[in-house]
C-alpha cells in the first residue's frame, strides 16, 4: 500500500492526477491518515538529500499560502522529525481541501430512486445427514449433534465444533457451510483452522478433520484461512482447478465460476499450489500470488490488503475493469448486472470503499470518475457509458 500511496502523493504534487485518483488518495487520506503522513516524511527526506532544505524551499511555500503559518526558522537536527510530521499533516489538509474543492465544483452528485441494502452475515450449514440449517437465524448454543460431536454456534456467530470420541466419527461424512449473494460467515474447524467465507461461497469438509491423516477440504468461491499448525496433518484446500498445501499459514483463495482465473495470495507462512491440469507446481512466499489459468501458473508480487480488503469490510480496486468490479458488487449486494453500453465494461478504477454502505454510496464513488452512470431497478443495476 506504501508504494500506491507514493505514486498518488507524486502525481498530486506533479498536479497529474486524475478523477479516480483524486477519490483514491482522499479515502487513502482519510481511512489510513497514519500512513499517508508517514510516506510524505519519507519523500521530503528522499528529495534532493537534504530534507531541511526541501521543506524550506519546496513544502513551506505551499503550506502557507493554505494554511498560512509563519514559516519555521532552521532547526537543529533533533527538531527536524516533528517539523517533518508537521509539514505531512498539513500536506494531508491539503489533499483535503484540494478534494473537497474538487467536490464542490464538480456536476451534480447523481441521486438514486431506490437503494440496496449491503450484504450481512448469513449461511447455511448442510449436515452430512442432508439437513439444513440457516446459521443467521438459529439461536446461540448447540444446533447439531452427531455420533462423536457437537456443533455450537457462539455469540459472535462463530461454529465450534466438539469432538468427543473421534473413533466414533465416519470420516466419509461431510458438512458443507455456503454463503448466499449478499452473505458472508466465519467458521471454526474441529482442528482449530479460522475460515472467512466470502459471498457465494462454499467449504466442505469431513467431520474427522481434526485427526484425519490429511486435512482436506473443497472451496468454491472466495475464502481467507488462518490454518492451525500441525505438521503431521497437512492442511489442503481443494478447488476445480487448483490444491494448495499447507501446514500452518494465512491465505486467501479466490475460485469463483465466474472468474476465469483462481487466485491464491499468501500472507504468512509457505504454501505450494499444484495445478490440476499440468501438473505444475509452485511454492508462494508471503506477499505473492499465484494465478492459476487454463495455460498453468503465473507468480507475482501483490498488494496483500488489496486480496484480503473484503475480509476487513472493504472493497480496494487496484486499476481494475469496471466488468471484474461489478461482478464483486453483484455478488455482495445480491443484484444483476446488466449493461446499456459494453464499454462501460472496460472503464478502469483505482480506490477504496466501505462494503457496508447501501449500494447508492458505493456506485457514486464510480460515478465520480465522470465515465460510468448507474441506475437502480428492483434487483438490477444498469450500467451506462458516460
Amino acid at each position: 500500500m506504501e508504494v500506491r500511496i507514493n505514486y498518488l502523493l507524486q502525481q498530486f504534487t506533479a498536479g497529474q492526477l486524475n478523477q479516480a485518483e483524486k477519490q483514491e488518495l482522499l479515502a487513502l487520506a482519510e481511512g489510513n491518515s497514519s500512513l499517508v503522513s508517514d510516506e510524505i516524511v519519507q519523500m521530503i527526506i528522499a528529495e534532493e538529500g537534504n530534507a531541511d532544505v526541501v521543506i524550506d524551499k519546496k513544502w513551506n511555500p505551499i503550506l502557507n499560502k493554505i494554511l498560512a503559518v509563519d514559516k519555521p526558522t532552521r532547526t537543529p537536527r533533533r527538531i527536524l522529525m516533528s517539523r517533518l510530521r508537521w509539514a505531512a499533516a498539513a500536506v494531508v489538509f491539503v489533499v483535503f481541501s484540494f478534494t473537497s474543492y474538487i467536490s464542490l465544483t464538480k456536476k451534480k452528485e447523481h441521486v438514486f430512486a431506490t437503494d440496496v441494502l449491503p450484504g450481512k452475515n448469513k449461511a447455511v450449514l448442510t449436515l452430512a445427514n442432508g439437513k439444513k440449517i440457516s446459521l443467521s437465524d438459529a439461536m446461540n448454543g448447540d444446533i447439531a449433534k452427531e455420533a462423536g460431536l457437537s456443533i455450537t454456534k457462539t455469540a459472535n456467530g462463530q461454529l465450534v465444533y466438539n469432538v468427543a470420541e473421534s473413533k466414533n466419527i465416519d470420516d466419509t461424512r461431510l458438512n458443507t457451510i455456503s454463503t448466499p449473494n449478499g452473505g458472508e460467515w466465519q467458521i471454526r474447524l474441529p482442528d482449530g483452522s479460522t475460515v472467512w467465507l466470502n459471498a457465494a461461497s462454499s467449504i466442505q469438509y469431513s467431520l474427522n478433520i481434526g485427526t484425519a491423516k490429511q486435512r482436506i477440504v473443497k472451496l468454491d468461491g472466495e475464502a481467507y484461512f488462518e490454518v492451525a499448525k500441525n505438521a503431521a496433518h497437512p492442511f489442503i484446500v481443494e478447488t476445480d482447478n487448483q490444491s494448495v498445501e499447507v501446514l500452518g499459514t494465512h491465505f486467501n483463495i479466490n475460485s469463483y465460476h465466474d472468474e476465469i482465473v483462481t487466485k491464491t495470495t499468501l500472507l504468512e507462512g509457505s504454501v505450494r499450489v499444484l495445478h490440476h491440469s499440468s501438473n505444475q507446481s509452485e511454492i508462494l512466499k508471503p506477499g505473492e500470488q499465484s494465478i492459476v489459468s487454463a495455460s498453468g501458473i503465473n507468480i507475482k508480487g501483490v498488494d496483500v490488503d488489496e486480496a484480503i480488503a473484503w475480509k476487513n469490510g472493504y472493497f480496494m480496486f487496484n486499476n481494475e475493469k469496471q466488468e471484474s468490479i461489478l461482478r464483486k458488487v453483484a455478488r455482495w449486494y445480491n443484484v444483476e448486472i446488466e449493461y446499456a453500453d459494453p464499454a462501460a465494461k472496460e472503464v478502469m478504477y483505482y480506490g477504496t470503499v466501505s462494503r457496508f454502505e447501501k449500494i447508492s454510496k458505493v456506485l457514486t464513488k464510480f460515478e465520480q470518475t465522470g465515465e460510468v452512470r448507474f441506475d437502480i431497478k428492483g434487483n438490477k443495476l444498469i450500467v451506462y457509458k458516460e
